[in-house]
């Protein structure tokens, strides 16, 4: 099953480097998609002992493929799931800045050594795992995240919040009203 699983996601990933623009592209509510992608995630935090808050969601449109756009929030959501220790949250926000779109996923972990932070989105690599760190996953999800973002003409990035845990930035552009 695990082995079947990192094949998809091997898959998936080839499949976006090799197509400018694989899937269905269209305007996009991309504060509903994230709100049914949170409610997806809740189920799994929820029987970890842990809770996923959409904090804040403003309305916004973008321009892509529902798909694409899902997996990568997914994947975003669910890592942070995996590294925030039981009896936190995941913290998630989308505000509209400037004709972007900005996500947020924070976490209450233990962050990652920041000469990692770079690497996050590299396919196959994992930070070395400390602690009660797991092991679990492939290496694939955050670089999945990274290209799917790229196809959409938006920015990924990770970051040490101040106050301990990871913070991933998603940066979309705004779909214009014509589009």
């Amino acid at each position: 099953e695990r082995l079947n699983s990192m094949i998809g996601e091997v898959l998936a990933l080839a499949r976006m480097e090799t197509d400018e623009r694989p899937g269905t592209y269209g305007r996009l509510a991309l504060d509903a998609l994230l709100a049914d992608v949170v409610e997806d995630a809740c189920f799994e935090a929820e029987a970890n002992g842990k809770k996923v808050r959409l904090e804040q969601c403003e309305k916004a449109d973008v321009h892509g493929d529902p798909a694409l756009l899902r997996s990568a929030l997914d994947n975003v959501i669910r890592n942070a799931i995996r590294h925030t220790p039981a009896d936190t949250a995941v913290d998630i926000s989308l505000i509209r800045q400037e004709g972007m779109v900005a996500i947020t996923v924070r976490d209450h972990g233990p962050g990652v050594p920041e000469q990692h932070l770079t690497r996050l989105f590299e396919p196959f690599f994992r930070t070395p795992a400390t602690g009660e760190q797991t092991r679990d996953g492939f290496g694939l999800g955050l670089a999945i995240a990274h290209r799917a973002v790229q196809l959409h003409h938006g920015s990924i990035r990770a970051e040490n919040h101040a106050d301990g845990g990871l913070l991933i930035r998603l940066l979309l552009p705004q779909a214009s009203l014509s589009e």
